[in-house]
């Protein structure tokens, strides 16, 4: 057995039954659940600057991943695989740790959870012209509906859409770099393997994250509670590492359609914990712009699902009988 094939049988074994990989797909949304609450816990007294929190966790966490990656003496990318690696760093691991921590010091964590509600469905979506699907009408009708949906909310919860402020475009900007991070991500782990990638990538950000904590140490010497450190902790090793093992090891074991859906109820679990652990008050808009987003993401990535497992199913019958726009092929007769 080779190095690579043990560093994915020690984290990601198949275990029997469907139940187990949604359990691990549940756990790490959970994981990522309170992502959003603990940044704005580190950041929200300004002991903290948003760049050191969104910056010094990728450190913490790439060293872990090192770590794991030598233990389990992981095979190196090649090739373009390098590409692929880098555009998960500079999303997942650099764009989305740093957006949200900026917009986290400016509007409240349920706030930014509302928003980041978006993420399932953008995945879904650039995961389409990533791999080149055709989805149906309806699936892009849900995008579209998502992400308007979103922007309304933004802007009533702002006053009016020309009073979104700095922290929305932002949160914007933290969904799409982390979407397409996402979607290139799963493409890689196919060949590189899921937690291998992340892994890969956090090293690879490592060094510029390293330069951005020196900087926002020297410009702002970070302190702080207790409490507000133990955010911090968390963010660096749950939110940026484990949770991402154990996402990923529920994608591995499967069902990939069941556990993937699971996400959906992140942004509840997080406009939660932003209640409990921030005691920030829930409006109705907060409530029922995050029905509405979460409503649209459900039936995005639902019907993407559906047209990958018809496109599966129709690749495997003989090419008479393939369907051609929802109708079989007519079999030519001779001379004609």
């Amino acid at each position: 057995m080779n190095a690579h094939s043990s560093a994915t049988e020690l984290m990601a074994r198949p275990l029997p039954g469907p139940r187990n990989g949604i359990a691990w797909g549940f756990a790490g949304v959970v994981a990522f659940s309170l992502t959003v609450p603990m940044t704005r816990l580190a950041v929200e007294s300004g002991h903290m600057s948003a760049l050191f929190v969104g910056s010094a966790r990728g450190v913490v966490a790439a060293s872990i991943a090192a770590i794991a990656l030598m233990i389990t003496r992981s095979l190196r990318p090649r090739g373009r695989q390098w590409v692929s690696v880098g555009i998960v760093a500079m999303g997942a691991v650099l764009g989305f740790p740093l957006l949200t921590s900026l917009a986290l010091t400016q509007t409240q964590a349920s706030h930014g959870a509302v928003v980041i509600a978006l993420l399932p469905a953008t995945t879904a979506v650039v995961s389409v012209l990533r791999t080149g699907e055709r989805p149906t009408a309806m699936f892009w009708v849900a995008a579209g509906a998502g992400a308007v949906a979103a922007v309304t909310f933004a802007a009533v919860h702002a006053g009016g859409l020309g009073q979104m402020g700095p922290a929305d475009g932002l949160l914007f900007a933290a969904v799409i770099v982390c979407a397409i991070a996402y979607a290139e991500g799963g493409v890689l782990s196919r060949e590189l393997g899921a937690w291998q990638t992340i892994s890969w990538a956090l090293v690879v950000a490592a060094p510029v994250m390293a330069v951005l904590t020196v900087v926002a140490v020297v410009s702002h010497a970070p302190t702080g509670t207790p409490v507000e450190w133990l955010g911090f902790v968390y963010l660096c090793v749950v939110s940026m590492f484990l949770g991402f093992v154990a996402w990923y090891r529920g994608l591995a074991i499967g069902p990939l359609a069941q556990v993937s859906q699971v996400q959906l109820a992140q942004p509840v679990m997080s406009i939660g914990w932003a209640a409990l652990l921030l005691h920030e008050h829930l409006t109705a808009p907060t409530l029922i712009g995050g029905a509405v987003v979460i409503a649209c993401a459900l039936v995005a990535v639902r019907t993407r699902r559906r047209v990958r497992q018809s496109a599966r199913v129709n690749s495997r019958l003989p090419a008479h009988v393939r369907l051609r726009r929802g109708r079989p092929a007519r079999r030519r007769r001779p001379g004609s």
